[in-house]
């Protein structure tokens, strides 16, 4: 063998010894990048400015459960960067995650860091977005789930009512046919048959207008609305019912006043008030409506002096389908409604109503609306504008009036 053959094998050998230790190399390097990156607990380019600009609340968490970034909504729950994820249910979630790869969701309650009392429902959702790196992301669905159980409730609620009058309806109807041959007993049961069908009526009505009041944005006619013309109408709509029942009504207080507002909804509240004060009054007593301004709001209350309401049913009073006798609701046909309507009125109108009672003592419901000012008058049909009088030239000799000179208009 030559040296030029020497030379040639040398080469081959040196590349070969070349290329393996730069393969070694590569390959060292990318295990190095692999540790670095498994053990690494830097935030990704770009995750920063995500969570920066999320509603939601979302951190991300490594596998200390140390919270390596946030959201500004994140605080809200008391989570803030370098601090350790307080919920265990959270910790449980963000590792199982991690350690199973991919996402996760949980639903649990969290505490409000202002109002510790105030419990939360939160969706939860977490994603692997490294090795060591969880992006965990909480939607609160207080709200929504509140609405919801409501909606289940009133429906259950409605459900049940409804069936009392029709399961009446229904064996009175049979009574009827039975008894068919006893004129009678044919008014009797007809009579009774009336008064059902009359309170499954109101019931119905009723659950419409509360169901109406809750679903609409707002009132369909608003304006500004006389107080008397409210209070009027909801008297005189009662003035039969309180005849019959013994009660004198008696109105009272400061006239002129003008709320914004829906006139029969208000109307339809405060005869509300009115029919149960009526309802529970003795025979010969007395129910006041009186109105009065309190600093940029009108409150009108109705007071009665019937046998009042414990402390402990005034805080459910405003229930749906809540009455606190029930006796007494089956005799005047109540629906347990009432109530609800009033307090969802007013709310619609930027109010609140409130009660006050004593056992033996009474009841005074007051609603208090925000109060407006008169509206304008409107100009008359085909009124026209007085032509401007010609103004007189001022003489260049002419004196000024004593108004002029002191500052007053002429």
């Amino acid at each position: 063998m030559d040296s030029t053959q020497l030379a040639l094998v040398a080469l081959l050998v040196g590349i070969v010894i070349g290329s393996g230790a730069a393969l070694l190399i590569v390959i060292s390097l990318r295990a190095r990048a692999r540790v670095v990156a498994q053990s690494s607990v830097d935030m990704p380019e770009g995750v920063t400015d995500v969570l920066r600009a999320m509603d939601d609340a979302a951190l991300v968490v490594d596998a200390s459960s140390t919270i390596r970034g946030a959201s500004a909504a994140a605080s809200g729950f008391g989570l803030l960067v370098g601090e350790t994820l307080p919920d265990d249910r959270l910790r449980e979630l963000a590792r199982a995650v991690r350690v199973g790869g991919g996402a996760g969701s949980a639903l649990l309650s969290l505490r409000r860091a202002a109002a510790p009392a105030d419990q939360r429902q939160v969706s939860a959702r977490a994603t692997v977005i490294t090795p060591r790196l969880v992006l965990v992301v909480l939607r609160d669905i207080t709200e929504r789930e509140r609405v919801e159980q409501m909606r289940r409730d009133f429906v259950a609620n409605t459900s049940h009512e409804l069936k009392t009058p029709v399961g009446a309806i229904t064996l009175l109807a049979e009574a009827v046919e039975s008894a068919a041959d006893d004129p009678q007993q044919v008014r009797a049961f007809a009579a009774r048959l009336s008064a059902e069908a009359a309170r499954l009526a109101s019931l119905t009505s009723r659950v419409m207008n509360l169901s109406r009041l809750q679903s609409a944005d707002e009132s369909a006619d608003m304006r500004e609305v006389p107080v008397d013309e409210v209070v009027t109408s909801a008297i005189e709509a009662h003035a039969l019912a309180a005849n019959a029942a013994g009660v004198t009504l008696v109105r009272g207080g400061t006239r002129g006043l003008f709320v914004r507002g829906d006139a029969h909804i208000l109307g339809e509240a405060l005869g509300n008030l009115i029919a149960n004060a009526i309802a529970y009054s003795p025979a010969g007593s007395s129910v006041g409506v009186g109105v009065k301004p309190v600093h940029n709001a009108v409150e009108i209350a109705v007071t009665d002096r019937g046998i009042g309401i414990s402390e402990e049913e005034q805080q459910r009073v405003f229930e749906r389908f809540y009455r606190s006798d029930q006796a007494r609701s089956r005799r005047t046909g109540g629906t347990g409604l009432g109530l609800s309507i009033v307090k969802h009125a007013v709310q619609r109108h930027g109010g609140e109503v409130r009660v006050w009672s004593r056992p033996g003592r009474g009841s005074t419901f007051t609603i208090q609306l925000p109060m407006t000012g008169a509206p304008e008058p409107l100009e008359p049909r085909g009124a026209r504008a007085k032509p401007a009088r010609p103004r007189k030239k001022k003489s260049k000799n002419a004196v000024p009036s004593e108004a002029a000179e002191n500052g007053a208009p002429a």
